[in-house]
């Protein structure tokens, strides 16, 4: 296979290069790459900022990651920010920093994925920048996006009585790690045998091509349902619980038997003697929404096949509790990834 080095195009070239397929979706984008600054046009609404930053081998490792998934993964864990606070999302700019162990064909199948993600949802990459690293490869997203007038939801809205709600199912992005690290540790110790990745597509794409939900900010808004509080859950279930706690000085009761989880993560749970709630509470990635809404509001999310009613805010800040399935009360614990100290961080209520 060829290998171009990067040095061979330089800077202006190489971003020539990784942005030539670059289309322009958005009305309000009125200027894009190709200028010192891309000039958007909010056509009057608000405008919503987030900025991740991702490096190799504290966020990914290239070992199981293909570069195109990494580059989709990279785009849409930011869109997802712009999820939580209610908006849908309309550009991204994306930097990297690479190594010289890169080539130029490694980072085209990492802005494949980039350019996948952006047709997917309809947003413009408007900017970025390159850089060389010396310890491997890091990427920086910001996204933005529009919101109508007061539709944007905060963190802080929650009342007491508010009920909890997420979107689609837990657990299957940390199963999924899991199955992988199990394959690297195998091929570590035996590199000539074949990875055991058959029946785990779901959760294996949950780990490493996730999805914003901007399906389910689009529903919200035909159902003129506009949440309370909400957060995106990416270290957590319980860890986010906590922050809408925080933010909302609330408490809040949870129903282990609400909690969605599809079948196939149960049961690789279970495979890993792991407990699926521990699982759904602490794996993290799963990058659904996690909101609070009015008891009024109860029917137009009742029925709803993407929603879960899991519990509801209470008005003593200190009293964060589980239901277990045998009706039993727990105190309810986090253990979410935390990315600066390359660990699991043990939180308690």
């Amino acid at each position: 296979m060829q290998r171009t080095e990067i040095e061979s195009l330089g800077e202006f070239g190489l971003i020539r290069r990784l942005t030539e397929q670059t289309v322009l979706r958005q009305p309000s984008s009125l200027l894009g790459i190709g200028d010192d600054a891309a000039v958007i046009n909010p056509e009057g609404k608000r405008v919503v900022v987030s900025t991740d930053m991702l490096c190799e081998g504290v966020h990914f490792d290239l070992s199981y990651a293909p570069l195109k998934h990494l580059g989709y993964k990279a785009v849409a864990v930011n869109l997802s920010d712009i999820c939580a606070m209610n908006a849908l999302p309309t550009q991204v700019t994306v930097s990297i920093a690479v190594s010289s162990r890169f080539s130029v064909e490694a980072l085209d199948e990492l802005y494949a994925g980039v350019h996948k993600a952006c047709a997917v949802y309809g947003v413009d990459l408007v900017g970025g920048d390159t850089s060389s690293s010396t310890s491997g490869l890091m990427i920086t997203v910001t996204a933005l996006g529009l919101v109508d007038g007061e539709q944007a939801v905060s963190r802080s809205g929650a009342k007491a009585g508010d009920l909890l709600v997420v979107t689609g199912e837990l657990g299957g992005a940390y199963m999924g790690l899991q199955v992988l690290e199990r394959e690297k540790v195998v091929f570590q110790s035996a590199p000539t045998a074949q990875p055991d990745l058959s029946g785990h597509e779901g959760i294996l794409e949950r780990q490493l091509k996730p999805e914003a939900r901007t399906d389910v900010i689009r529903e919200l808004a035909d159902l003129e349902l506009k949440p309370t509080s909400m957060i995106d859950i990416s270290d957590g279930l319980a860890s986010e619980v906590f922050h809408l706690c925080a933010s909302s000085g609330l408490g809040v009761k949870l129903y282990e038997d609400k909690l969605p989880i599809d079948p196939h993560t149960y049961k690789t749970a279970r495979d890993f003697n792991l407990d699926p709630t521990l699982c759904m509470l602490s794996g993290g990635e799963d990058y659904e929404l996690l909101f609070t809404i009015s008891q009024d509001d109860y029917e137009k999310a009742r029925n709803h096949p993407k929603l879960s009613v899991i519990g509801h805010m209470l008005e003593d800040k200190d009293e964060k509790t589980l239901i277990t399935k045998n009706g039993l009360e727990t105190p309810l614990k986090a253990q979410g990834w935390d990315g600066i100290q390359q660990s699991n961080k043990a939180e308690e209520s």
